[in-house]
């Protein structure tokens, strides 16, 4: 990695902040000579023909609804700032999610302003514009153009997102001087959040975050596109792990890892969250992301993993696969339960159905094979009623799905899952048993086995879509699969 320039600029524009010079960096300072050589001679790279970004019309109509939901309020929704990692390297940047929803825009210190009118809000997207070669930012500064890449100039932003643009390094002061009511999204940009420190109040930004989550419980039509692409990339990215197990068997659990980044990487933006490639006993560890275990012929592997689209929406798909291609006889036994009970929570998710009606109906299954197999003692409504079955099963049978894993995490519990399924959401079905290798109140033959089936449904009008049916589920089907990838 190169090392930035960033010597001091003592000729700085009046009000400009000087720009960062690396303690140990190579280069004392700039010649008046290389300073002037560097202001010109640059080609004119305004981009004069773009168009709006795809889901312009999706975002223009929320922030309408989000208008609507507070008028006279000035509400301000940061996209973030960039997160050191450690010295002067920094984590890959996401937006938020607030923000992305309602702009489309991606970039880092971005806000957008909606400033109260008589008919409703004027909208404003405050972004940094292009780094400046008047005072040398482009090349000296770590943030300039020729060491992070172009950003696009404030007209450019403009025509792609539909929204006035203006210069972000205003806007704290702005905010500081202004009048009357404000909401903003807190947690992601701490100097825009101490410029309203005493215009805001913690319940005012708590209902506005509520409202933006509750916003995207039911999915439009390019959301439900966009999940649909993550879903098909993450198909072929549990194919890609598949056919190179034999080299994970050769090294460990980050083969699989590594295999899957590449598809989410190449295809979309990121991996949607930490991918959990559990092998052997690590399946019962229901957030093992270490990824630092062997893989075994013989035992199972438990993938979850989603990849996320160039527009933040992201898959999540669970499958536990037999390493060799071929279910034991004890792994069959536990896969087919977890497959009969997914079976029944997906046959629960229907338009007016209440939202805990897939849960009930796949942990009333688990239960029933917990009774059958003498691991703990019956009759059913006595180990649901006392949530017994836990022990093994865990956590809750799904989530809503969509720009977060967890999406819409702080809605109210009356919208979410206390609420009821309408056509539009779209959300998980996963249940699973986990035998610890500890857990000696199990016989010896279960103990290190976690089986987890996953599957994202969308409701629809008349029912409900399976958009990751693409994978198969039934055990018979993914031997099969497996033995016509590895060919």
């Amino acid at each position: 990695m190169s090392e930035e320039l960033t010597p001091e600029n003592p000729e700085a524009p009046e009000g400009d902040e000087p720009i960062k010079q690396r303690k140990n960096g190579l280069y004392p300072g700039v010649s008046d000579e290389l300073a002037e050589n560097m202001k010109s001679g640059w080609a004119d790279t305004e981009l004069h023909d773009l168009r709006p970004i795809a889901q312009a019309a999706e975002t223009a109509a929320r922030r309408a609804a989000l208008s609507a939901r507070f008028p006279g309020e000035r509400i301000v929704v940061p996209a973030g700032n960039l997160k050191t990692r450690s010295n002067d390297t920094e984590y890959a940047f996401r937006a938020s999610v607030e923000y992305a929803y309602l702009t489309g825009n991606q970039t880092e210190d971005g806000v957008l302003v909606l400033e109260p009118v008589s008919d409703g809000h004027r909208e404003t997207i405050y972004l940094l514009p292009r780094s400046d070669r008047e005072n040398g930012e482009f090349w000296l500064s770590g943030d300039g153009e020729l060491w992070v890449g172009r950003r696009h100039s404030l007209a450019e932003a403009e025509k792609l997102h539909g929204i006035p643009a203006a210069d972000v390094r205003d806007l704290a002061d702005r905010l500081r001087e202004s009048t009357g009511p404000v909401r903003v999204v807190r947690g992601y940009d701490a100097g825009i959040e101490a410029a309203l420190t005493d215009k805001v109040t913690a319940e005012r930004d708590d209902e506005l975050k509520t409202f933006l989550s509750e916003a995207r419980i039911v999915k439009d039509a390019f959301e439900v596109g966009e999940l649909q692409k993550a879903v098909d990339s993450t198909v072929r990215g549990f194919e890609d792990v598949v056919k190179v197990l034999d080299k994970a068997e050769a090294t460990s659990e980050r083969y699989i890892e590594g295999t899957f980044f590449l598809r989410a990487r190449v295809e979309g933006n990121d991996i949607g969250y930490g991918s959990i490639c559990a092998a052997g006993p690590h399946a019962c560890t229901l957030h093992w992301v270490r990824n630092d275990g062997p893989v075994r012929s013989g035992d199972l592997l438990l993938l979850d993993a989603g990849v996320e689209t160039h527009t933040y929406y992201t898959a999540d798909v669970t499958r536990t696969l037999p390493v060799n291609g071929v279910y034991s006889e004890i792994q069959r036994k536990i896969y087919d339960a977890v497959y009969e009970a997914q079976e029944a929570g997906i046959a629960a998710v229907q338009p007016g159905a209440k939202y805990r009606d897939f849960h009930d109906a796949s942990q009333r299954v688990l239960a029933e094979k917990l009774v059958e197999w003498g691991l703990v003692e019956g009759p059913v409504e006595r180990v649901l009623e006392l949530g017994l079955q836990r022990r093994w099963t865990l956590h809750g049978t799904g989530h809503m799905l969509g720009m977060d894993v967890h999406d819409c995490a702080v809605a109210r519990t009356e919208s979410y899952v206390d609420g009821t399924l309408e056509p539009g959401m779209v959300l998980t079905v996963e249940p699973g048993l986990y035998f610890q290798a500890d857990d000696l109140t199990v016989p010896e033959e279960y103990r290190g086995i976690g089986v987890r089936i996953e599957d994202d449904i969308l409701v629809t009008e008349d029912g409900n879509r399976n958009m990751s049916s693409a994978l198969p589920r039934q055990a018979d089907e993914v031997e099969a699969w497996m033995a016509r990838l590895k060919g």
